[in-house]
Parts: structure tokens; C-alpha cells; sequence
């Protein structure tokens, strides 16, 4: 990568004493250009400002996924009932955010951001989180892209082969690139690589401070943000901790209060219940909210991870047609549309099949269904993982939403209860969809250990989130008594053990699969989290450790 170069902080006396409380437990070229002293203090701040109570935030998480295994329900707050029924409304938008109808997300390495934010799509999220494995050179070189790409100067040249040299990558004016969005990993992610006062400070944090000490600046004085996606929230708590960390950030580095603009994802079962609640949290800063399906779809399993009568069937089946599903949509349209904030829709993962038209032509129909869906439920925007899907879901999008939005689709019809949120959707558990589970969770496993979080499997595009589902359903599947296949067979550790010993065959050649050569150990780790007792809460959390 060509980039911006980065010059050593000015010699003083303070630039030559290290920062007292915080160790950094790892090193790349070019660190010290992007975590002076300056940034680390504001990261030992912050982390000494907020780390207490994200502690107690997650704590509260494990308490309230105990009262779930025992048998309990999520439900609307009896507490925040004056929050959802009083009329209040955000802070108004920003210019550069009142369009959003088609955006496009992918990992923070420099070529996929200059095609990103070239693509033609509204907005570019550049995702520290579920589609970039948090190697430390991969966090540090995703920085580097995008003080590059807000500088202007970003450019990437792809290695020669055969002695031709590779393609020169470069951005478009920037009227011509989309807006950029920065989303952070969740609370319950640690940096281990930065360590303050002794302990690992939050994941998030770390990529926030970083890019907003570098960037922010530059971005309000472009009308650009700075902007984020805020993940895996669970509750209006969480919510207000990350209004209280950006607002310190915000006072660290002399912004305006409410500069740093957010969108949250409602992407956990709890959150469902809470989006007015987190709406109000972050009302100053809050533009709207998105349906974050897939993280979806993997939350109600694990919430529901006890619950007999709440198994789901397999993934393919699981569709945003499914009662529970469209529940969940049709109510953040309905309340983000009260609150004057954006309502966006959910990801496309499919990739264009090249060498068969006639797939590739179901599997372009199934996108146009989906965002037809979507556009005339109300929904503001999109997203998409490919380039080739933004001119069709672009299409549909100005066909029926000729404006920049559609907050006037208040959708006053939709009544969705509890129950409405919480009932499953039934179907099969097919051989096919077995087995297609486990090969997911080994593919995408074994190339996140190697350093890649976004992987093309079978014409999808896999992250975090997919694999997620994957993984949770299998130890579901496999943990509730009496449950088989369409085909009669049982499923227990016996098939899960005949699987994963059939799959490296199936595979075929490791050699030509992202991370091919860790493929025996993300076997043995699906393994063990598969036949543990207790669920895992995150594969990236004991994944995480066999990094760096």
C-alpha cells in the first residue's frame, strides 16, 4: 500500500517519556506515527473513563442470559414505558447522511476501501468488527487506510505476477466516493494489544479514539463527521456508555458536542425491545437505526439456546419473510419514522455467479425480492456486500423512493407484541443444511485465524455474523433432546463427528481455501465448541486468543 507517510511527533520531552499506564504488547512499521503520545493518553483516559461500568454492562448481560436459560422471556421495559409513549425526536441529520439508500460494507484493507468508496454506493462502512479479523497488523493497516482515504491520498498497487506488474488502485474526487462509516467491534471485544493500568482495554474504543484522534477533524471540515455503526448493543445502558465515551472523546479532542454522528444496529434480540430507549440515549447523535439480520437471526438462538420450542430450522429457511422477522423490521420503520431517524435495511450477502447465468439469474431475484421488500415496507435504505448488487438494489430503491427517505411512512398499522417478536419460524433441518453449517463454521474459522474476517463461500459472503448462525445452530441442534434430521437420522455428536471427519474430502484442495492450512484446527475448535456444555457467547472470543 501507498499512503499517507507518517511523521515521528514533535522531539520534546514528553514525546520521549512513555505514557504512564498504558503498554502496547505488540508492534508494526509505522506505529509510533499512529499512536503518539497524544492518542495514547486519550486512550488511557477513555479507558479509565469507561471501563468500569462496561464491565458492569456486560456482567448485566450475563445476568439477564441466565434469567433466558431458566426459562424467561424478553419483554418491553415496564421502567422506559414514558420514553416510548412521550413525543421526542432526534437531532436533525446531516446533509451528507439524508441519502442513504444503498450502502455497501466490507473490511478496512486499503484496496477494498479505495473500491468501496468508489463503488457508487451512498455509503461506505469500513468494519473493524465482524468482517476484519483484529490482528494487530490488520486493526493497524485499516487505520492507515483511512487517515488515507480522508486525507485523499490513499492508493494500493496489487502485487506483480509472472513479472506484470499489478493493478494501481486509486479514489475518485471526492464528490464522486461515498460517505464513511466506521463501525467498531462490540463491548464485549478486548484489544489485548493495549493494555492500560494492567487490564485490556475495549476493542471499540481502541478503533473509535484512533480514528476520530486522526480523522475527526478533517471530516467536520468536509461535512463528513466523523460517523460510526455501533454493534451488539443489548440495552438503552450500553447505548448511553457509548454516548458517554464519544462525548468524551469529543471534549478530549475540542469538537462540538454531538459532532460524532452514530448509527446502531439492532442486530440482538434484547436491543428489539429497547429501540426507543436507545434512540433516546443518543438522541443528540443518533441518525437512525438498521436491521442487522444476520447478527439477528444469531442473538434469538442464543437467547433462545435453552428453549425447546424456540429451535429454529435450518438458515437458508430463515428468511425476513418469517413472521418474527418481519415483526422486527416493520417495527424499527415505525418507530425510527416517529423519532425523525432513518430506518435501514438489511444485507445482501449474495456474489454474482459468474459462470452460470442461470444461478446467477435466482440469486439476482432473490436480491430484487429482498430490497422490493424492504423499499416498500418503508426502509430508508440498504445494504449490499457486493459491488455488482448496487445498481440493482439502487434501481429499486429510486423506483419507489424517489426522495432522499421516506420518514413519512410513519407505518401507524404496525401493532407487534411481544409474542409477535419472540415466535419462531418452523421448518427442516436437512442433511444438506447440516452439513453446509459445519462447512461454514470450518471455512470461515480457518481464514479468520489466518487474518482474513470476510470470506466467498458457495456465492455468499461470509463474516462473523453468518458464521455466527452457523455455529450456534449446531450446538443447539445438538443440545435439545430428540432432534433429527428431515431424514430421520439424530442428530448428535455422532453425526457431528462423522461430518467433521468427512469434510477435509469435501473440501478438496486446502491449499486454494482462505486459510486452507488452519483447516484441521478450526475442525478441532468447532469440535470443542460444539460439544461443550455451556454456549459459547462469541466464537471470536476463544478464536481470538489463537491470533497474534
Amino acid at each position: 500500500m501507498h499512503a499517507t507517510a507518517f511523521a515521528p511527533p514533535p522531539r520534546d520531552i514528553a514525546a520521549d517519556r512513555p505514557t504512564p499506564g498504558i503498554a502496547l504488547t505488540a508492534n508494526v512499521a509505522g506505529q509510533e506515527g499512529l499512536l503518539p503520545p497524544a492518542a495514547l493518553a486519550l486512550l488511557v483516559s477513555l479507558h479509565r473513563a469507561i471501563e468500569p461500568e462496561r464491565q458492569a454492562r456486560l456482567a448485566a448481560r450475563r445476568q439477564r442470559q441466565a434469567f433466558f436459560d431458566a426459562g424467561g422471556l424478553p419483554d418491553f421495559r415496564d421502567d422506559t414505558r414514558s420514553i416510548r409513549e412521550s413525543d421526542w425526536t432526534v437531532a436533525p441529520l446531516p446533509a451528507a447522511l439524508q441519502d442513504r439508500r444503498v450502502e455497501i460494507t466490507g473490511p478496512v484493507d486499503p484496496k477494498m476501501v479505495i473500491n468501496a468508496l468508489n463503488s457508487g454506493a451512498k455509503v461506505f462502512m469500513a468494519d473493524f468488527e465482524d468482517s476484519t479479523s483484529p490482528t494487530w497488523h490488520n486493526l493497524l493497516t485499516g487505520q492507515r487506510a483511512l487517515i488515507g482515504a480522508v486525507k485523499g491520498d490513499l492508493t494500493f498497487t496489487a502485487p506483480a505476477t509472472d513479472g506484470v506488474p499489478g493493478k494501481r488502485y486509486a479514489l475518485k474526487p471526492r464528490d464522486e466516493q461515498a460517505v464513511l462509516l466506521v463501525r467498531p467491534r462490540g463491548w464485549h471485544l478486548d484489544e489485548k494489544h493495549v493494555r492500560v493500568d494492567g487490564a485490556p482495554m475495549a476493542g471499540g474504543l481502541f478503533d473509535i479514539a484512533v480514528f476520530a484522534f486522526h480523522n475527526a477533524r478533517a471530516l467536520m471540515a468536509q461535512d463528513r463527521g466523523p460517523y460510526f455503526y455501533l454493534p451488539k448493543l443489548q440495552s438503552m445502558e450500553e447505548a448511553a456508555l457509548w454516548e458517554t465515551a464519544l462525548s468524551h472523546i469529543e471534549a478530549t479532542l475540542g469538537l462540538p458536542h454531538g459532532q460524532m454522528k452514530v448509527t446502531v444496529l439492532i442486530e440482538t434480540l434484547p436491543a428489539v425491545f429497547e429501540m426507543h430507549e436507545i434512540l433516546h440515549a443518543l438522541r443528540d447523535r443518533i441518525v437512525g437505526l438498521n436491521c442487522g439480520r444476520w447478527d439477528y437471526i444469531f442473538s434469538y438462538l442464543k437467547t433462545f439456546r435453552r428453549h425447546a420450542d424456540k429451535v429454529l430450522p435450518e438458515r437458508s429457511q430463515v428468511t425476513m419473510t418469517q413472521p418474527f422477522l418481519k415483526a422486527y423490521s416493520e417495527l424499527l420503520i415505525q418507530t425510527c419514522h416517529r423519532r425523525g431517524a432513518h430506518a435501514m435495511g438489511g444485507m445482501a450477502a449474495q456474489i454474482p455467479i459468474g459462470h452460470d447465468e442461470a444461478a446467477n439469474e435466482q440469486a439476482m431475484a432473490r436480491v430484487r425480492a429482498d430490497k422490493l421488500r424492504e423499499v416498500t415496507a418503508g426502509h430508508d435504505g440498504t445494504w449490499v456486500a457486493h459491488p455488482a448488487l448496487i445498481p440493482i438494489a439502487r434501481a429499486i430503491f429510486d423506483e419507489h423512493m424517489p426522495q432522499p427517505h421516506q420518514h413519512h411512512v410513519l407505518r401507524e398499522d404496525v401493532l407487534v407484541t411481544r409474542d409477535d417478536l419472540i415466535r419462531p419460524s418452523f421448518g427442516t433441518i436437512t442433511r444438506a443444511g447440516f452439513e453446509g453449517n459445519v462447512e461454514v463454521c470450518v471455512r470461515y474459522l480457518a481464514a479468520w485465524l489466518d487474518g482474513n474476517g470476510c470470506v466467498p463461500i458457495h456465492w455468499l459472503m461470509e463474516d462473523a455474523a453468518t458464521a455466527e448462525i452457523s455455529r450456534t445452530q449446531i450446538w443447539q441442534w445438538l443440545h435439545t433432546h430428540d432432534l433429527h434430521l428431515a431424514d430421520g437420522t439424530l442428530i448428535d455428536d455422532a453425526l457431528l463427528q462423522r461430518t467433521l471427519a468427512a469434510l477435509p474430502a469435501r473440501l478438496g484442495d486446502h491449499g486454494k481455501l482462505p486459510g486452507g492450512a488452519r483447516i484441521a484446527e478450526a475442525i478441532a475448535l468447532l469440535d470443542e465448541l460444539s460439544r461443550a456444555d455451556e454456549l459459547a457467547e462469541f466464537l471470536t472470543l476463544p478464536a481470538y486468543e489463537r491470533i497474534d
